[in-house]
């Protein structure tokens, strides 16, 4: 049977409402199979405000790549503990606790790609959204 093809499809940032996910970052989804031509993989620009940090989860089915585009931030990545800043890339492999917290004095600015691409179901918190607490 043949591969079906799909359109081409662009989407522009500015022109995307953000959201908020369940680890608390706010997101702009760039591309996802849910709503544009991507089979499996989302791409989503995700901003976590100064002195805020994502909450502490893990996704058991995805593998995520962030891509640091602005701002300064720690990374908690399993036991692993480590600043990011821009131009650095992170690969989470699937099953591995980790979030981000934003150590600068600008907005944290990333790129989140996700294969399988990104479900609210696969994100299994670690910590509960009511707590202000540390992310490692």
């Amino acid at each position: 049977m043949p591969h079906k093809k799909l359109e081409i499809y662009t989407t522009h940032a500015l022109g995307i409402e953000p959201f908020i996910t369940k680890d608390g970052s706010i997101i702009r989804e760039l591309m996802h199979p849910d709503h544009h031509s991507s089979e499996r993989q989302s791409i989503a620009e995700a901003t976590i405000p100064i002195r805020n940090k994502t909450l502490l989860h893990r996704h058991n089915k995805t593998e995520e790549i962030y891509h640091i585009k602005e701002g300064t931030g720690r990374m908690t990545l399993g036991n692993k503990d480590f600043t990011v800043a821009p131009n650095d890339t992170i690969c989470i492999k699937p099953g591995t606790a980790h979030c981000i917290e934003n150590i600068g004095e600008k907005p944290l600015v990333l790129l989140c790609c996700c294969v399988p691409g990104y479900s609210h179901e696969d994100t299994e918190l670690l910590t509960l959204p009511f707590k202000k607490e540390q992310c490692d």
